[in-house]
This record gives C-alpha cells, structure tokens and sequence, in this order.
C-alpha cells in the first residue's frame, strides 16, 4: 500500500472554503485506511483579501455580533495549524488556475456569490439606484469599495424580501450613534452621521406569507431607537383563516401583527413595510425620482401571484435593489452564467460535455447558488470533500506535476501575500483602535487594502513562515 501525499489548493477563504478545509484535514485517517499510515494532506487557502472570513467580515451588518460569532469557530479551524492562509492573491491575476492545478493534486473552489443579482427594469440604472452587495461591502469597511457613500436622499426604497433586504433597511434607518459601539469602520460612521433618510421603504413582491426572513431579523427592525415600523392593513387582507405554514412564520407574523395594532410615536425616522408590491419601472430622468409597482395577489396555487392591473407609484429619491446574489466566477474556471454558478455534479466540476473535470471542485454558493444559511455551507462541504477523498482514494486525481511551494512562485512575481500571522496582528491592531476610540467598541476596522496589507507583512517578518515541501511535511525557514 503506497502512502498517499495529498496538496490541496482551496479558493476562497469564506465559511466555505474554511468548512471545506478543515472537514479535508480532518479526513486524513480516511486517506490513512485507504492509502497507508504514511499519508498525509496539505491544504492552502487562498483568499483575493487580505483578510479571512469572506461574506462574515464583508456581508454581515456591523450590529449582528450574534451572527458574527461564527467568527470565533472559524479562527479556530484556521488557529490550529493545518491549513494554511494564503491572502491578498487573486486566481488569474497574481495566479492562474492553470498553475494551481499543476502544484496541487487538486483545487476546490470556494469564492462564493459577492454580486448583486440584476432586476431587468426601465430605470434601473439610473444614478441613485444602487445593488444591495455594494451598500452592504461599503458599511462593512470592504476594500476594493469607495470609502464615500452619497446618502442625501430623504425618501429610500429597498426592494426585496429577504434577510439582506432587512439588512439594508435597518442600517438605513437606524441612526448612527446606535451603531458606535460596534465595529463599524470610521468613515462608514460618519457617513451615517450625514444621512439626510427619514423614511425607508421595503417592498416585497408576495405576501407576509412568503417573507424570507428570519424571526430574529424582524424582531430586531422593531427594536431600532426612533424608528417607527409602518404596515399597511390592506397587506394582510389574504391571510384571514390561513394558519402558518410553520412555526417560524407564525412567530413573524406574530411580529407584524403587533406592529399593525402598534401607536407610532412620533419618531424621527419610519421604516414602511410594503406587501404585494411588484417593482415595473424605476422613475426619473436625470436621476432616481420614483419607483412604479404594480400591485399583486395570490394566484390560488399557494406560492405564486399575480399581477392586478393596478399600478403605484412611490417617491423616493435612491433605490437599493436586495432580490439575491450573484456568483463570483473564477478565471478559466466553468461558469454557468444564467444560474450564476459553476456547473457542478454533488461538488465534482464538470466542462462544457458534462463530464467532470478530475481534481477541480466547487463548494458552497458558488457550487449551489447564494441560498441557505452557514449550516448549508457545511454540509456542502462535507458533500464535495466525500467525493473529493473517494476519488484520491481510488487514483483518480492528476498528481501534481510542478514541486516546490507555490510561495516561492508568490515571491518571485513580487506578490504582497498575507500570511494567517499577519491577520492576527491586524485583527489585533483593529482591536487596539476600538478600545482606545472615543466610543469604545470592540474594533475598528482598517478599511484600505494597502493598509491592511503593510500591517500584516510587518508582522509576518516576525515570525517563521511555513512552506511546504512535496512530501506534505512543514518545513520552518
């Protein structure tokens, strides 16, 4: 039996890409069974930021410290030594997919859905109408965003019906002193401080029946200082002597119903929640003035509607569209363009014939669209690295044919790489600048790239860097 030395490349260093690699590691005394008590696996981890974490450090409102403590078991998985981080590298321009898969046995692919997906409508690209992923990456402290955000428009409307869409309207309408305590990046702060929104619209084109948020994000919107929630009667015609579908939608419409017998207090702000309400034209000439609807029912099959010929128009003076993300394709890589994903079969890529290509795979959004939550992400994880240790086991990977450390290649192109050593002193650093600010909070985040960067690399030179040698061994130099 010949021992097996797997080196395994994994793009994207999201929960899906972390879940992938630690499920991998942890997957040795399976190749050990089949292969020997010899074998071993290497994982790399590469990530286009500088910083791990993906959609959880750039996707997830600065005021969800309960969803962010996914965190914590990420750096965990991360902190103990048998995957190694690889930032700041972007496959097809400071790599190619090509040369991964020369110096590796195999390569998943992990880059998730980080796009807004399109809503085909007259006046969608009018200045001021803008896709939900870009407000959120700019409240978020993302990089490759600019730091500035014009928010002068009194009236908003946010179109979608999910968590995201939530997102983006508490953020809207919430004021800005209710989010110092959180990790919220300073000049993200100050241009909430500046916004000029009173009210906030949200617009879903079903029924309260049909809303695909979570309990725990509607209770949230209802608990904003100086927010009044605005619902309309009229929405909620359809459900009398419907029973819920579930528990978790009785609680929410417990919630709304709530809301409707609620008394506004005269708040500052007002946050309208609109039903039925199917966007056909965003209005305006030089710029966003208004958004056409058309009004809708449901069809009678229990999960569609149907237009009713009756047509509004809102005024509002920007447009954020939240209808779904899109995925975020690989250079070289197959790509399904109207689903938005890589063609893929349980996780094995596949090309243009429909065959799977030997030793490329997919996890996560990018594997099966941007749907579900992080308990997804890890079951599709454990799928494609099944297949993955199923098809290692039995010879069906194209060995590598390039040896050495792919950092050697790194170095030699003059890539800025970041190291797992690297984040932690930046993940320190950020949190130095929250406890010693005004208002002190648990970080602040560093918003430029190239910031990000020169604090890691400082502390990189600090410390050993770990390259890997053909047998799969850690060689310290």
């Amino acid at each position: 039996m010949t021992a097996l030395n797997l080196r395994v490349a994994i793009v994207g260093a999201g929960p899906a890409g972390i879940y992938a690699g630690n499920i991998l590691s942890n997957s040795v005394a399976t190749l050990r069974h089949a292969q020997g008590p010899d074998s071993t696996v290497a994982i790399d981890l590469f990530e286009s930021l500088p910083a791990p974490y993906g959609l959880i450090r750039y996707g997830v409102a600065p005021d969800h410290p309960r969803i962010k403590g996914i965190v914590n078991s990420l750096h965990e998985m991360l902190d103990a030594g048998t995957i190694r981080f690889i930032g700041n590298v972007e496959i097809g321009r400071d790599i190619s997919l090509d040369e991964l898969r020369e110096r590796y046995d195999a390569v998943i692919l992990a880059t998730g859905a980080i796009r807004d997906a399109a809503l085909g409508i007259p006046g969608i690209d009018l200045p001021g109408s803008f896709g939900a992923a870009d407000f959120v990456a700019w409240f978020d402290g993302h990089p490759d965003v600019p730091t500035t955000w014009s928010l002068d428009a009194r009236e908003v409307a946010v179109i979608g019906n999910g968590n995201v869409a939530l997102d983006v309207a508490r953020i809207l309408a919430k004021h800005a002193v209710d989010l110092r305590s959180t990790e919220i990046a300073d000049n993200v702060l100050a241009g909430l401080e500046a916004s000029a929104v009173t009210d906030v619209h949200v617009f879903g084109r079903r029924g309260p029946a049909d809303i695909k948020f979570t309990p725990i994000e509607l209770r949230e919107l209802g608990e904003v200082p100086d927010v009044d929630i605005v619902v309309h009667d009229e929405d909620f015609a359809h459900l009398e002597g419907v029973a819920p579908a579930n528990n978790q939608l009785k609680v929410m419409l417990r919630i709304l119903k709530s809301w409707r017998e609620r008394e506004s207090t005269g708040a500052s702000r007002r946050l309208h929640l609109h039903f039925y309400h199917s966007p056909v034209e965003v209005l305006g000439s030089d710029r966003v003035e208004g958004v056409r609807f058309e009004r809708t029912e449901p069809a009678g099959d229990g999960s569609a509607v149907r237009g009713t010929g009756e047509f509004r128009e809102i005024a509002v003076q920007q447009v954020y569209r939240a209808v779904g993300y899109y995925g975020t394709p690989v250079v070289d890589a197959p790509f399904d363009e109207k689903a938005g994903v890589i063609p893929n079969v349980e996780g094995r890529v596949q090309d243009a014939a429909g065959s799977a290509i030997p030793g490329l795979f997919a996890t996560g959004w990018i594997k099966r669209g941007p749907v579900g939550l992080i308990g997804h992400t890890k079951s599709d994880a454990m799928e494609t690295i099944a297949h993955l240790v199923a098809d290692a086991s039995e010879g069906r990977l194209p060995a590598a044919v390039v040896d050495g450390d792919v950092l050697d290649l790194l170095e030699e192109r003059e890539v800025a790489y970041t190291t797992w050593d690297g984040w932690l002193a930046l993940d320190a650093h950020e949190r130095a600048l929250g406890a010693n600010h005004v208002h002190t909070r648990e970080r602040v985040k560093v918003v430029p790239r190239d910031e990000q960067v020169a604090i890691s690399i400082r502390s990189q030179a600090r410390y050993s860097i770990q390259r890997i040698s053909r047998s799969g061994a850690l060689i310290v130099s």
